[in-house]
């Protein structure tokens, strides 16, 4: 049995009752969110490799856990299965063929409610490599991580037009035939029921449903206003140069003027509870909505759709979110405040999210080890305008001004601030901190994922519930491996960087685990 080991440790933890007391309790629309307290961390190593080969790296981007598969055993621990997406591959240093994929893991968590800062708990999430599941286009063409041509599409029947990738050679610098794929920056992922998963994207930015197979079987196209276009026509290019300089992204502009703005797409990627309705969130504003500066980039798109028909996806409404502001000690005042984009969404009910919002450059393998924003938010459109429609819809159509202020007759949604990752005082319980050295102890910058299971094992009748989340570490490594690995790298920046792991305890509203 596979989990014999991890049972025999789970065995040895103590299991004790809950802290009396909260970090943190937010009251949004009438319904109350508690933070309880910092549950568990754990990780996967930065060199860890998958079946193919190939590092296991930026695996943050998304994350799914199993409701079915989750237990709670005899002595207090549980075990899982926990879905884990990778982005586009290792490119740092320019993008690469690296094929999209989604890699299966059994977890075991163990709870340490009596770890203090005085006596730290060891890791107490671990994670176990069941197997990787590789995506290919409509027609069993593998899919890649490069970034898309500056103009151009490609076609399948019932399909709409998708954005290509050209590449010579192998696209990893070396001989081969070349060739044209559909180039995916995977960031969202749902698994379904029947085993199929659907996962949103920055290129496009598109939503994509994959088979149990890995293979492309329907594909979402949002509204005009989202689609990014320079000179009048459609370019899904992200300015992003390949990594062996074969081809270039001399678009022009680079930044494309109306759209998504350049690796700001489909960030955010959720779905009901009774698996009818998919809701879909641009990482920040439209470039004609403020989306090219940091200070303006406030105001971003959460699109929704009825998915009852899974093979005919409808657009049926979409709303306004005010990210959150912060202050950057680092930059001038007049820099400040800048806008914390976000990385993640996950529905909770009733019209009320969990947003995943934090700053960037800031931690592990950076210049500056000091976050000062990296929430869990929560996110309520009960009371916004549904502006779908083709006053907001159009190519040239905009919610607010390039300058970020928002058009007077939207009402955005209700945001409420919640989980703050950064409490030092929660972290070092479990022997990790924010700011400080730059040890394998400190927080990676990018958090990238939420997922929710619940204390008691079962449904989530007493509203308490583990929040999961799992940093994107960019595949930094000084011993990587891409292309079946055949294409061995080290990242220039001499880091090594993990896949890193939090567990959050909170209580959900009254009714929170009907339907979820």
């Amino acid at each position: 049995m596979i989990f014999s080991t991890w049972t025999l440790l789970a065995g040895l933890a103590a299991i004790t009752g809950v802290q009396g007391t909260f970090v943190n309790q937010t009251t949004c629309n009438g319904k109350t969110y508690t933070y309880q307290e910092l549950a568990g961390y754990g990780l996967i190593p930065g060199n860890s490799t998958d079946q193919f080969g190939d590092t296991i790296g930026g695996i943050g981007s998304a994350i799914a856990l199993d409701r079915f598969q989750w237990r709670r055993l005899l002595n207090g621990s549980y075990t899982g299965v926990l879905w884990a997406l990778p982005d586009r591959g290792w490119n740092t240093e320019g993008t690469l063929n690296f094929q999209p994929r989604v890699h299966k893991f059994d977890i075991l968590f163990t709870p340490q409610p009596d770890a203090t800062v005085q006596k730290p708990s060891g890791n107490n999430l671990l994670f176990k490599y069941k197997e990787t599941i590789l995506f290919y286009g409509p027609d069993g063409t593998p899919c890649t991580g490069l970034d898309a041509d500056g103009t151009g599409h490609l076609s399948y029947p019932g399909f709409p037009d998708l954005p290509v990738a050209t590449y010579t050679g192998d696209g990893f610098g070396g001989a081969g035939p070349g060739g044209q794929r559909i180039p995916i920056d995977s960031e969202g992922i749902i698994l379904n029921t029947d085993g199929s998963f659907w996962i949103s994207d920055e290129y496009g930015p598109y939503v994509y449903r994959f088979s149990p197979l890995g293979v492309m079987i329907t594909a979402i196209r949002p509204p005009n206003a989202i689609i990014p276009m320079r000179n009048g026509t459609e370019s899904f290019s992200a300015d992003s140069p390949t990594f062996y300089g074969g081809e270039t992204d001399d678009v022009n502009p680079a930044d494309n003027p109306t759209g998504r703005d350049n690796n700001h797409g489909f960030e955010g990627l959720t779905i009901s509870g009774d698996g009818r309705t998919l809701y879909v969130l641009l990482q920040a504003a439209a470039n004609q909505e403020g989306g090219l500066n940091k200070q303006t980039e406030r105001y971003a798109r959460l699109v929704q759709y009825d998915i009852t028909i899974p093979f005919a996806p409808l657009y049926t409404g979409e709303y306004v979110v005010p990210l959150p502001l912060y202050n950057d000690p680092t930059a001038k005042a007049s820099k400040n405040p800048q806008v914390a984009a976000q990385s993640e969404i996950f529905h909770i009910q009733d019209g009320q999210f969990f947003v995943l919002s934090r700053d960037s450059n800031a931690g592990h393998g950076q210049a500056v080890s000091t976050s000062v924003y990296r929430h869990i938010d929560v996110l309520d459109i009960g009371s916004a305008t549904d502006i779908k429609g083709s006053a907001y819809d159009c190519t040239n159509c905009s919610i607010a001004t390039s300058s970020g202020n928002l058009n007077s007759d939207i009402t955005p949604a209700t945001y409420c601030s919640f989980i703050d990752y950064n409490v030092n005082s929660q972290l070092n319980r479990f022997g990790v901190h924010n700011g400080g050295a730059q040890d394998s102890s400190l927080l990676n910058e990018k958090w990238e994922s939420i997922g929710l299971v619940p204390v008691d094992g079962l449904f989530g009748a007493d509203n308490e519930w583990y929040v999961f989340s799992l940093s994107d570490d960019d595949f930094i490594t000084q011993d990587g491996h891409l292309n079946f690995g055949l294409f061995a790298y080290t990242d220039s920046t001499g880091y090594n960087l993990d896949n890193q792991a939090l567990v959050f305890k909170v209580g959900l509203p009254p009714g929170s685990f009907i339907p979820f």
